[in-house]
């Protein structure tokens, strides 16, 4: 196989419109959250206890502690470089495979001192799975990135559904058999087993060779500001569980993962689908010489208009939820639930707030910023954690907060928006979140609370604050509101010309 050139691979498929792009990432983000959802559902209540999924999270947290650095920024060069030449894009696999290969050596070296850290032998061979993973994804890189470069979301969904029906497979099968732990770190390597066959063949077939280096000035600027964004953000997302796993114990790990873990998983289902649309998307707009500012306020109109009343509506369903889908030995995990829902408000303000920074040549006071922010939350974890783990989960409210005020004002300077913009856009959807919540704490305190609520109460108020949240969308005029009709109005369309199309 060679690699193919530029000029094939953007002519591959036909340029999806952001919109059409946007509805094939929604689709690949609710397949792929389906099928880990019900196989997390499935684990947790059969065959994984939380002890065994605490030894997986240490040994995951540590090793992707390492290996998010893999990516060196190249999907980033790829799809915000102006002038992708076929010799520029084999040049940035080349850098992209050599630089990942040795990330993935380095994370199976670590392998045994990890092990030894936490006192536990049986968390050698899970890590050693874990790590192996990692020499699979350097060949799946530049593949989906050149995808995503073209909008081809379509062969990015395959990608995505394929590696979660992969990890789902793999792990259930194998926890059935008996192998706990290990059942999850063999998912994880199916799932890159998968990305790596699936992004190939969706790419025609791309390898690094003959290998070049040249040009690779641009890449290795990109791939260290992307190295930095990427320790910071592992070391904020990772250094709860190590923290934990040496402080308490390996269910308290667990407790912990399953908390966050959902809220993340939900986050993501509501908002991070569109995220890789939007980077190739505003890349277009400053080619075009198009101020950022207005397309943005529009992005975070979406993002904060759906995700703040959902992250509210689950910090207040926590324990109900809990119940409901993993049972009463992962009760203690809903209070934590809470305090990370509310946290993921603060996460969700401000989107893109890495890629437009870099997209736009703000690397210092972008760099400066995380380092200050991944030292403030490991600060407050490591204060937190020895008074156990609802601390540690109220300190991600509190790092939240601090990370908006670390990084609004950046956004609003490199985008020339005014606070007044970024304020209206909060506060409405602020507005919108608390119609949504209002029926579900009412019903605590006339019905039933949370211990007790049933699914009918539940239900019942869900829905009302659906249908409110809908209503002060409209009564504050926000930006959602028309993207939604011009949604709908969109579906009914097609609906109506189908029967024709079929007729014809």
């Amino acid at each position: 196989m060679t690699t193919p050139t530029v000029q094939a691979v953007d002519e591959a498929a036909p340029t999806m419109s952001v919109r059409t792009a946007a509805v094939w990432a929604l689709v690949s983000q609710y397949v792929s959250f389906a099928l880990q959802f019900v196989a997390s559902i499935i684990l947790a209540r059969w065959y994984i206890t939380p002890e065994q999924l605490g030894q997986f999270s240490i040994a995951f947290a540590a090793v992707t502690l390492i290996a998010f650095l893999q990516d060196f920024g190249v999907t980033r060069y790829i799809n915000g470089e102006r002038d992708l030449t076929p010799d520029r894009l084999r040049s940035a696999f080349t850098i992209s495979v050599l630089f990942a290969w040795g990330i993935a050596l380095l994370a199976l070296l670590a392998a045994w001192p990890v092990s030894l850290f936490y006192g536990d032998p049986g968390m050698l061979p899970v890590t050693l799975i874990v790590a192996s993973s990692y020499l699979l994804v350097p060949l799946a890189i530049v593949p989906q990135a050149t995808c995503q470069r073209r909008m081809d979301y379509r062969s990015n969904t395959m990608i995505e559904v394929g590696s979660a029906l992969a990890n789902a497979a793999t792990a259930i099968t194998l926890a059935v058999m008996g192998h706990g732990a290990l059942a999850l770190a063999w998912g994880a390597f199916a799932q890159q087993a998968a990305r790596l066959v699936v992004s190939q063949w969706r790419a025609g077939g791309m390898l690094p060779w003959p290998p070049r280096i040249a040009d690779a000035s641009p890449i290795l600027a990109l791939g260290g500001a992307n190295t930095i964004q990427v320790v910071c953000t592992s070391l904020s997302a990772r250094a709860p569980e190590l923290v934990i796993g040496r402080l308490i114990d390996n269910a308290a790990v667990g407790l912990f993962a399953r908390a966050s873990g959902l809220a993340l998983q939900l986050r993501l289902l509501i908002s991070g689908a569109v995220t890789g649309v939007f980077y190739p998307a505003f890349r277009r707009v400053r080619d075009n010489g198009e101020p950022l500012g207005p397309p943005y306020l529009r992005v975070m109109a979406a993002y904060t208009g759906v995700t703040w009343p959902a992250m509210a509506g689950i910090a207040v369903l926590s324990e109900p939820l809990i119940r409901l889908l993993y049972g009463e030995r992962w009760v203690a995990a809903a209070p934590l639930l809470t305090w990370i829902a509310l946290s993921q408000l603060c996460y969700v303000a401000l989107p893109l707030y890495a890629d437009l920074p870099m997209l736009l040549g703000k690397l210092k006071p972008l760099m400066r910023r995380m380092i200050a922010d991944t030292v403030l939350s490991v600060v407050l974890i490591a204060i937190t954690a020895p008074f156990g783990l609802v601390w540690v989960a109220i300190s991600r409210v509190v790092h939240g907060i601090v990370w908006v005020a670390i990084y609004a004002p950046l956004m609003r300077d490199i985008l020339g928006l005014r606070w007044r913009d970024l304020g209206s856009v909060a506060t409405r959807s602020a507005i919108a979140s608390l119609a949504a919540i209002a029926p579900l704490l009412a019903s605590y305190s006339l019905w039933d609370g949370p211990a007790n609520a049933g699914f009918g109460q539940v239900a019942g108020m869900v829905a009302a604050g659906i249908a409110l949240w809908f209503a002060a969308l409209r009564l504050t005029r926000h930006p959602l509101y028309n993207e939604i009709n011009d949604l709908g109005s969109a579906m009914l369309a097609s609906l109506r010309r189908a029967p024709k199309a079929l007729a014809r």
